[in-house]
């Protein structure tokens, strides 16, 4: 099972990898559940700051959920089918979605179903020129079931959203740009470079006040404005007394590097 994802460290970077190339990189239920366990183990060490996640293999990022699989729970009924598929999907991308430490998606080829999910849960995303993604559960007579009719729309709008849904079309990784589900796109040798470099962008700056911001956004954008911004004045209250606000200030006065404790 620990093979089903590669877990690596590079430095105060966790690289995560999908590790069933054979299978495109299909989430059975075992590699959703080792999700979880890896995340809960990133968490717990401070001396890493953010995550990236890509596939093994050069054909996939993730092909989705693992069809024969679900094929047998949906045989044993739907009680059954909704707690084994899509409740266990649906955890591990808002478990993604709601990380204290940015995650960041290298998606270096197909993101169909289950991959393009993930890939709208995390928190950015770096595409490689050769991905193609598709939301092609009504292809199976399904509609998505990892969060993807809710997060696409927000990230797409709804009419562009429908419109990969309910066609299951592929699209580029150009068009995924355009429409918000991946930060940019860069030549295939550049991927992994350049999420790395993308991550020691934001790790330079204070762990507190990531993990701030992600919930900030992460919560309120699902609320009103004024909500919102109740949100917003949380979170700053939260990082007000913190030795790392100290530290901001006091370097940005002395014009100096600051150097951040995460406390």
């Amino acid at each position: 099972m620990t093979d089903l994802i590669k877990f690596e460290k590079n430095g105060a970077i966790a690289l995560l990898t999908f590790n069933r190339p054979e299978k495109l990189n299909a989430l059975n239920y075992a590699t959703n559940d080792r999700i979880l366990d890896l995340l809960d183990e990133i968490e717990r060490d401070p001396t890493l700051r953010a995550v990236i996640l890509t596939g093994a293999g050069e054909r996939a990022f993730s092909a989705g959920g693992d069809i024969h699989e679900f094929t047998q729970s949906i045989k044993a009924g739907v009680d059954i089918s909704v707690r084994e598929f899509c409740k266990r999907g649906q955890t591990v991308t808002a478990r993604l979605e709601s990380f204290p430490k940015p995650i960041i998606a290298a998606v270096n080829g197909i993101a169909f179903g289950g991959g393009c999910e993930i890939t709208e849960a995390v928190h950015l995303a770096v595409a490689s020129e050769r991905a193609v993604f598709a939301k092609p559960e009504i292809n199976i007579g399904i509609p998505p079931t990892f969060g993807g009719t809710q997060r696409l729309t927000r990230l797409a709008g709804r009419k562009r959203a429908l419109e990969l849904l309910l066609t299951g079309d592929t699209f580029s990784a150009e068009r995924a740009h355009e429409i918000g589900v991946v930060n940019k796109v860069v030549p295939h040798e550049q991927l992994l470079p350049s999420a790395i470099d993308l991550a020691e962008r934001i790790i330079r700056h204070s762990p507190l006040a990531a993990s701030r911001i992600i919930a900030a956004v992460t919560r309120g954008i699902n609320t009103t404005i004024d909500e919102g911004l109740l949100i917003e004045r949380e979170m700053f209250a939260r990082m007000a007394a913190t030795d790392d606000v100290r530290e901001g200030l006091d370097a940005w006065i002395a014009r100096r590097k600051p150097e951040y404790t995460g406390t």
